[in-house]
């Protein structure tokens, strides 16, 4: 996927992020909250689906998602976290680690012995396999994946409304089946008929709209991000993720 951030005022485009604003507001409670809920609501999905990796049933993982991040913004956890040492992801994912394996100790010592579904961090070493590479499959594989398709989703939901707005909606929703994976010729064909437009056209709004799409992908990755730099190594994970879309 190669999907190129636009460039411009580095100053700027970083100090209105939403992760650049819960930091920037860590000794106003109020101000920060607000930015962090938003944050807290993208990153739900990842979470879930890291919490079901570690092998919790679906209530108990949905219940686990919702008391981590209470008191992740409760306790103002983030009020740790330092831009210079990681990304708001990897910030995030060490947060929720630990508050498994207070789960787990807190699970274990009143149950113990009991028939209780938990899996300690320890047992799964850290998941990679020796070189610093992810296993298939891991929670960290999986929390990877989901954030990976969380971003695209909500990028996606932005082009469609910006379609919407414009007016397009009936052509977006033709269209959008081409924008993560690209179509052959059968596909052309077959949607220029429908909507009665010659396929050149029909290949022009395509690429537009995967154009559009990717800008939207690059500002939503932004938004955690502190730095190009950083936007770019974010950008490189999330193609390693999805390989092949966009």
């Amino acid at each position: 996927m190669k999907v190129a951030p636009e460039r411009g005022d580095k100053v700027n485009r970083f100090q209105t992020t939403r992760w650049s604003l819960v930091l920037a507001a860590r000794s106003d409670p109020a101000r920060s909250r607000q930015a962090l809920e938003g944050l807290c609501q993208t990153y739900r999905a990842p979470v879930l689906a890291y919490i079901r990796g570690r092998g919790y049933s679906v209530d108990d993982a949905e219940d686990l998602v919702q008391t981590f991040f209470a008191r992740f913004i409760e306790r103002a956890d983030y009020a740790q976290a330092d831009p210079a040492r990681g990304r708001f992801r990897a910030f995030l994912l060490s947060a929720l680690k630990h508050f498994l394996n207070d789960a787990f100790d807190h699970a274990h010592a009143v149950k113990r012995g009991g028939h209780v579904q938990l899996r300690s961090l320890d047992s799964l070493v850290d998941s990679t396999d020796g070189h610093g590479q992810l296993e298939p499959d891991t929670p960290e594989r999986v929390f990877e994946h989901a954030w990976a398709q969380t971003v695209v989703q909500t990028a996606l939901c932005r082009l469609r409304d910006e379609a919407s707005a414009a007016g397009k909606s009936v052509l977006f929703n033709h269209l959008r089946e081409f924008l993560i994976e690209r179509p052959d010729d059968s596909d052309y064909a077959r949607v220029a008929a429908t909507l009665n437009l010659r396929r050149n056209t029909l290949a022009v709004a395509v690429h537009r709209l995967r154009d559009r799409l990717r800008e939207l992908v690059c500002a939503e990755l932004a938004e955690t991000a502190a730095d190009d730099a950083d936007l770019d190594q974010e950008l490189e994970e999330l193609r390693h993720c999805l390989t092949g879309v966009l």
